[in-house]
C-alpha cells in the first residue's frame, strides 16, 4: 500500500530465484577476491606486511559490502545476479531503493550470508511470507519478480447471432467487480477442468442475469451469454469515452456578383461671358474680362 493509497500488486520472488541470483553474485565476488589476493601477493616484495593487510581489508570489505551496496544503488535495486534473474529490490511501498537500503541490507548480509554460512537467512526467509531475509526486515524492503509472465486474455465477443439483443441490454445495474470475475473467468476458463469450468460459468451467468435485462434468449449457453454482455458492456464504454468528430459543413460560397455603378456623365462647365466694361475706355485687344 502506498501512501497515496494505491494497492500494488508485487510478485515476490521466490526462494529458488533469489539464490540462484544470490549464487552468480557470490560467483562475481569470490572471482573479484581472487584477483585482489593474486594482485595482494605478487606485490609482497614491495609492501611490507602491514600494508599488505591493510589493502587486503580493503579489498574484503569493498567487494563484500561494497558490491551490493554500489550495484543497487546505481541500477536501483539490482544487482548482476538479480538482473540475469529478472528480480529487484523495492521498498514495501512499491518504491525504489535508496543508498540506505542497500547499505542496510549489504551490513546484516554480511553476518547472515558469512558469519553464520547463510543459515539465518535461510530461516529468516522461511519464516516471512513475503521470503524476506533480516537484512529486508530491517531495511524495509523486499525483492519481487520483474520478468512475469502474462496471460493471453482474450477480449469477449458477441456471439453470433445476438448483435440485436445485446443492443437493448440494460447493463446500469451491472458491478464493475461482478465483470471483472466474469471477465477474468472467460480467460482462464480453457485451463479449468471441465466440471469447475461449467459450475462457475453457471454460477457467474446467473449473478449477470440477476442485474441484466432482458433475460438471455432461451437456450443460451452461459459463457457465450457472459462473453456477448462483456462485449457489449465494453462497446459502449469505448463508445462513452472516445470522442466522435462530427464535421461541421462550410457555408455556401457566396455568388459573386459585380457592383454596378451608374455612368457618371462628363458635362464640361461653361466658359465664363465676357462682361462689358463701363465707366472707362473699352480696352483693344481679345474684349476678355475676368468673371466677376
Amino acid at each position: 500500500m502506498t501512501g497515496e493509497a494505491v494497492a500494488l500488486d508485487l510478485r515476490t520472488a521466490s526462494f529458488v530465484s533469489r539464490s540462484l541470483a544470490l549464487l552468480l553474485d557470490l560467483a562475481v565476488q569470490f572471482a573479484a577476491l581472487y584477483a585482489i589476493f593474486l594482485a595482494v601477493t605478487l606485490g609482497l616484495g614491495a609492501f611490507d606486511s602491514a600494508v599488505v593487510a591493510g589493502l587486503t581489508v580493503v579489498g574484503v570489505v569493498g567487494v563484500l559490502i561494497g558490491y551490493p551496496v554500489v550495484f543497487e544503488t546505481l541500477t536501483r535495486g539490482r544487482s548482476l545476479g538479480k538482473l540475469a534473474f529478472g528480480l529487484r529490490v523495492v521498498r514495501d511501498d512499491g518504491g525504489p531503493e535508496r543508498f540506505r537500503h542497500a547499505l542496510v541490507r549489504a551490513l546484516v548480509g554480511f553476518g547472515e550470508l558469512y558469519l553464520t554460512s547463510g543459515s539465518a537467512a535461510l530461516i529468516a526467509s522461511m519464516v516471512s511470507e513475503r521470503g524476506k531475509r533480516l537484512g529486508d526486515q530491517l531495511a524495509g524492503t523486499v525483492v519481487v519478480r520483474e520478468r512475469v509472465p502474462s496471460l493471453s486474455r482474450p477480449v469477449p465477443l458477441v456471439a453470433p447471432g445476438l448483435a440485436q439483443w445485446a443492443g437493448a441490454l440494460e447493463l446500469s445495474a451491472l458491478p464493475d467487480g461482478l465483470a471483472l470475475e466474469a471477465r477474468t473467468f472467460l480467460s482462464r476458463a480453457p485451463l479449468l477442468h471441465d466440471g469447475s469450468r461449467a459450475r462457475l460459468a453457471g454460477q457467474l451467468a446467473s449473478a449477470v442475469a440477476a442485474r441484466v435485462t432482458p433475460p438471455p434468449p432461451p437456450g443460451l449457453p452461459a459463457e457465450p451469454y457472459l462473453a456477448t454482455v462483456l462485449a457489449e458492456r465494453r462497446r459502449r464504454e469505448l463508445a462513452r469515452v472516445t470522442p466522435t468528430y462530427v464535421p461541421v459543413p462550410a457555408p455556401p460560397p457566396a455568388a459573386y456578383a459585380p457592383v454596378q455603378h451608374a455612368p457618371v456623365g462628363y458635362a464640361p462647365a461653361p466658359y465664363p461671358a465676357a462682361v462689358p466694361q463701363t465707366g472707362g475706355s473699352a480696352s483693344t485687344g481679345s474684349g476678355f474680362a475676368p468673371p466677376v
